[in-house]
């Protein structure tokens, strides 16, 4: 007699947990781990640029001793990129997402600066371990874009989630703790085309005005 009883209580929580599933009770939490899970791959990214860092500045070093700014300058960005403390909080903390993102666009700059160092030492830009070097870092950066872009599509469909029907009453309810993730934005520099200056380089001469013409 008892587990006839049980039976119907069994029955009843079974499609009560059907019908919330139906609502999508669940999809906050399972969209919110989508998003670690993508913030993990990001991660995995720029420590595979960080771990590539020190071999490439130490071959550089063997044929361009001279450029200690640069070579200091690629040292201190990947130490400060690799000291900004980043755990599955960072996403929705956005002073803390902001320090990580600043890190590695300071380190994408000098790097950028690093490569093109190998421009004035032919030498250097035709070393086998420079060019392996150069090729991994090469992928890696393809890596890191690919691993933003479905980072930024995971944090999209989830705040997404949290702000429309029926998620934002689940939010409102359920998951009161669960907060929108931030956003990677491109970086102020990525804005403007780079300027490439060689030095020794005479400035093009302004074009004579045609005749008849007024000069602007």
């Amino acid at each position: 007699m008892t587990i006839l009883r049980t039976v119907p209580k069994l029955l009843a929580a079974i499609g009560v947990a059907m019908v919330l599933a139906g609502c999508g009770v669940n999809n906050i939490p399972t969209k919110d781990q989508a998003v670690k899970a993508s913030w993990a791959n990001v991660q995995g990214t720029y420590q595979r640029r960080a771990d590539l860092i020190p071999n490439l500045v130490a071959t550089v070093q063997g044929y361009a001793a001279q450029e200690k700014s640069v070579l200091i300058a690629v040292t201190e960005a990947r130490a400060n990129a690799t000291r900004v403390t980043i755990d599955a909080s960072t996403i929705t903390d956005p002073a803390a997402f902001e320090r990580f993102q600043q890190a590695q666009d300071q380190l994408s700059g000098v790097l950028g600066r690093l490569m093109m160092i190998s421009e004035r030492y032919p030498d250097l830009k035709s070393n086998q371990n420079f060019l392996a070097l150069q090729s991994q870092l090469e992928g890696t950066e393809n890596r890191i874009e690919i691993a933003r872009r479905d980072y930024n599509a995971a944090v999209q469909d989830y705040n997404t989630e949290l702000v429309t029907i029926p998620g934002s009453l689940w939010a409102a309810t359920f998951y009161r703790s669960y907060k929108q993730a931030m956003l990677f934005a491109a970086s102020a520099a990525a804005q403007n085309a780079p300027v490439v200056s060689f030095p020794g380089a005479a400035a093009p001469a302004p074009e004579a005005a045609q005749p008849g013409t007024a000069k602007p």
